[in-house]
């Protein structure tokens, strides 16, 4: 698990993710949660979307806030929440509007939001202020233990 989570980052950098890590988690847990309660036809009857591919979208927005929240399994989760905006962008958003005019439909800027909070939750982890630093990070030797 040492390799998937790497150094964690620690002072203000901690406090920087960690406000991130909360606001998009709260947000992503308030996406899906209409989404969780119909998750295999919440986009309705009509929908371009099979419905396996609706339940995985609904399961990765709101399990994946619910991670973000807490800074727990966050890379994984941030894999999830990225494919689910890319599709979401390119499937959805971009297929069906011009890529940048959101005025005859929903609008694209909140998946690509998402989309670049998920990469930055990737590539640079929790911080150390989540549950992740307190289950994988490296133990500190104490003086006892180095003797």
């Amino acid at each position: 698990m040492q390799r998937l989570f790497g150094q964690f980052v620690g002072g203000r950098g901690a406090i920087g993710l960690l406000i991130l890590r909360l606001v998009a988690g709260s947000a992503l847990m308030l996406h899906g949660w209409p989404k969780i309660q119909h998750a295999a036809s919440w986009m309705g009857p009509e929908a371009p979307v099979p419905g396996f591919l609706q339940f995985l979208a609904a399961f990765s927005e709101f399990f994946g806030g619910l991670a973000f929240l807490t800074g727990l399994l966050t890379p994984i989760a941030a894999l999830g929440v990225a494919m689910t905006m890319l599709f979401a962008l390119f499937a959805v958003h971009f297929k069906s509007h011009h890529p940048f005019v959101s005025m005859h439909g929903p609008s694209f800027e909140s998946a690509l939001t998402y989309f670049a909070i998920a990469m930055v939750m990737m590539f640079t982890g929790p911080g150390l202020i989540s549950l992740d630093a307190l289950a994988f990070g490296r133990r500190r030797r104490t003086t006892n233990e180095s003797l």
